[in-house]
Order: C-alpha cells, then sequence, then structure tokens
C-alpha cells in the first residue's frame, strides 16, 4: 500500500456565502492524499498500474468549478467524486483553502479538512 499526495492545486474560484464572493471570486488551494495498492506499479513503471494523477486532478478541477456557499460541502462533493472516480483509493483526505477571506478582519486563508 502507497501513499499519494496532490499538493498545492490552486484553483480561482467562486465559493462563499456573500453574493459578492460567488461574483467576484478568490483564489482557493485543495490537498489531496489517499492511500492505494502501488505495488504493481513499484514493479512495472506502467501508469496503467497506479492511479493517473492528472485524472485525479482534473476531478478536483471539475468539483472546484461548480459553485458552493460553504467551503464543507466542497471538500464533501470532492471527495465523493474522487472515491467515485476511483475506486481503489482509500483514506482519503482533502484540504481546500480560501485565501484571504471576507471575514472583517486580516487572515491569511480559513481551511476545511476532511476524511473519508
Amino acid at each position: 500500500m502507497g501513499k499519494i499526495e496532490i499538493t498545492g492545486m490552486e484553483f480561482f474560484a467562486y465559493h462563499g456565502c456573500f453574493a459578492e464572493e460567488q461574483i467576484i471570486g478568490t483564489w482557493f488551494t485543495v490537498d489531496l492524499e489517499f492511500t492505494c495498492d502501488t505495488s504493481k506499479a513499484e514493479q512495472s513503471d506502467c501508469l496503467a498500474d497506479t492511479v493517473n494523477y492528472q485524472e485525479v486532478y482534473l476531478v478536483v478541477k471539475k468539483e472546484m468549478e461548480q459553485k458552493s456557499s460553504l467551503l464543507e460541502h466542497v471538500a464533501r462533493r470532492i471527495l465523493d467524486a474522487v472515491k467515485a472516480a476511483f475506486p481503489g483509493v482509500h483514506d482519503l483526505r482533502v484540504r481546500i483553502c480560501k485565501h484571504n477571506p471576507p471575514i472583517g478582519g486580516r487572515t491569511e486563508r480559513i481551511c476545511c479538512v476532511l476524511e473519508n
């Protein structure tokens, strides 16, 4: 069993509770990690024997393109979509961060972490 981490995926998206956030948008960072059986790929050096990181990225990108009010909702959609697209992955963990959130004070980012 191996662990794969895809970190620092950046997206400009339109998530937030305020109407302005869903119009103006802001930057988000997504980190995703999961375990999967990497033993065959370790020997074969063949992409078909592991989880294709580019395909995982595209699943995350698709979910980030759908507007949501809450980070929790986006994070759950990402976990569910990755699990559905790649049934061989386990122990999924997603961390999604909104940069410069409008909370009335200086904050670099707000993050939500979910595990499945």
